[in-house]
């Protein structure tokens, strides 16, 4: 199961994907990740998707990662008192606190933050941006919008608030039970949902405790403002295009993908494109032109990883779905302008031992013809590193610990073993080649370029290179 490319695929599992039939199928087709959507389903759900996950990876001998996904926060409008009405253009409508059910002129906001932290000019956005109206007044317990572009508005639907810094958590008490669930399975990473500012990620680190790494969800303009902050705290970042795609101008979104896969290669964290890659895959067998140069476009960019949503949950062809998106993976990366591009992009190199001698490797394997790097890690970060340069040649990235290994399943260009410890350097060498060949990484007559930390089991040292032939 060594993938021919390098960008990964991440596939969501829901009602259409269950089965261990299925999601073995799911991971043949070319899943190297699966996303546990804990916006939807029971805990005994996820569980058993989860147990069907562990089982798979145990017959195919590779390690699979598994992503929860968590809620976070959903700013929702209250009921309709007679059911839905509709917002009219020009129309001034009177959000109220509480829970009483409202009507055309009057809509329920059971949301005091909401309320207490809205003001005049700020937009509103309801239903995925398909109604839209802009605050023009506040009082106590209320605030007036103006409706720009009207439309039915029924029960509970969703608001964004592009504008508004709202003071609340992203993890909500659901998310908090949620969490310690994912955690007591064992899940690989978990996903923040609305991220605005460093103290999210804080706070969800205090309840993980590093029992599993973080991904925050970049879906809020806050989150954008402050990305500098919130990179450095995480462990990977998702791109989550749908609700940026209503909190920001769409015609920024592209833009904004580019700038924040950047930052990620720069920090050497991997990063997600997701929402929306290949929708019409939900009821067709085929994508549209479009949406696959869209999944190339994130290619192109050098994303870790691009994820499947209602495609691979709900669709009528989840499996068609990775297995397309494999293929425009794979032919985006043979394609003859693909190196030149994502080589335009290469990041400053940090001045630092450990940089230097990742950044170092991909050259050396580069210029001796090398089959391959193989990177020993005891946290994954000698891996991602490596994975930084975005080399010509694989990455089997070598590590004592399960959970790292599973991990690096979404990292580019690396395929993750797991391995025994090792203790001398002439144990590390003869493990490389053992485990090169083993893998289908080298043959006889090869030569692969090692990179490690020494002392070994040491954190943070990645000090050595090594060139050996097979």
């Amino acid at each position: 199961m060594r993938r021919n490319r390098k960008a990964k695929i991440v596939a969501t599992l829901g009602p259409a994907s269950s089965s261990r039939e299925m999601i073995r199928r799911l991971a043949m087709a070319g899943a190297d990740v699966f996303r546990l959507n804990f916006s939807h389903g029971t805990h005994a759900d996820h569980k058993e998707r989860f147990d069907i996950i562990r089982s798979l990876e145990a017959e195919v001998g590779r390690p699979i990662g598994i992503l929860q996904d968590l809620q976070g926060p959903k700013i929702r409008v209250g009921t309709m008192k007679n059911g839905p009405v509709e917002l009219v253009n020009g129309a001034t409508v009177r959000f109220q606190l509480g829970s009483e059910p409202g009507d055309a002129k009057r809509v329920s906001m059971p949301h005091p933050e909401v309320v207490k932290n809205i003001m005049p000019g700020h937009a509103v956005m309801i239903d995925d941006g398909k109604l839209r109206l802009v605050c023009t007044g506040c009082g106590d317990d209320y605030f007036d919008a103006k409706v720009e572009v009207g439309g039915t508005l029924s029960d509970r639907k969703g608001v964004n608030l592009p504008d508004t810094d709202l003071p609340i958590s992203p993890l909500t008490e659901k998310d908090r039970r949620d969490l310690e669930f994912g955690l007591s399975l064992g899940v690989d990473w978990v996903a923040l949902s609305f991220v605005q500012r460093a103290s999210d990620v804080i706070e969800a680190q205090t309840l993980i405790k590093g029992r599993a790494a973080i991904m925050a969800k970049i879906e809020k303009p806050q989150a954008l403002d402050r990305i500098d902050e919130i990179v450095p705290l995480v462990d990977g970042v998702m791109v989550a295009r749908g609700d940026l795609g209503v909190e920001i101008p769409p015609e920024d979104v592209p833009g904004r993908q580019k700038e924040l896969i950047r930052i990620c290669r720069q920090a050497a964290k991997p990063v997600i494109v997701a929402t929306q890659m290949l929708e019409s895959m939900i009821k067709s067998p085929s994508p549209t032109r479009a949406e696959a140069s869209d999944v190339a476009t994130a290619i192109y960019d050098s994303a870790d990883a691009v994820m499947l949503s209602a495609e691979s949950a709900s669709g009528d062809f989840p499996e068609e779905a990775v297995a397309m998106m494999h293929r425009i993976i794979a032919h985006t990366e043979e394609h003859k302008l693909y190196r030149s591009l994502i080589e335009a992009i290469q990041p400053t190199p940090e001045h630092s031992t450990a940089h230097a001698i990742a950044a170092a490797a991909a050259d050396v394997a580069d210029a001796i013809g090398a089959a391959g790097i193989v990177a020993f890690t005891g946290s994954g970060t000698t891996s991602m590193r490596a994975a930084r340069k975005r080399p010509r040649v694989p990455i089997l990235s070598l590590s004592s610990s399960e959970a790292v290994a599973r991990r690096l399943a979404l990292l580019w260009g690396t395929h993750s073993v797991p391995t025994e410890e090792i203790h001398t350097y002439d144990e590390m060498v003869e493990m490389a080649k053992q485990q090169a060949v083993s893998e289908g990484l080298a043959k006889a007559g090869e030569r692969i370029v090692i990179i490690a930390g020494i002392p070994f089991a040491t954190i943070g040292t990645t000090n050595n290179i090594r060139v050996v032939r097979i």
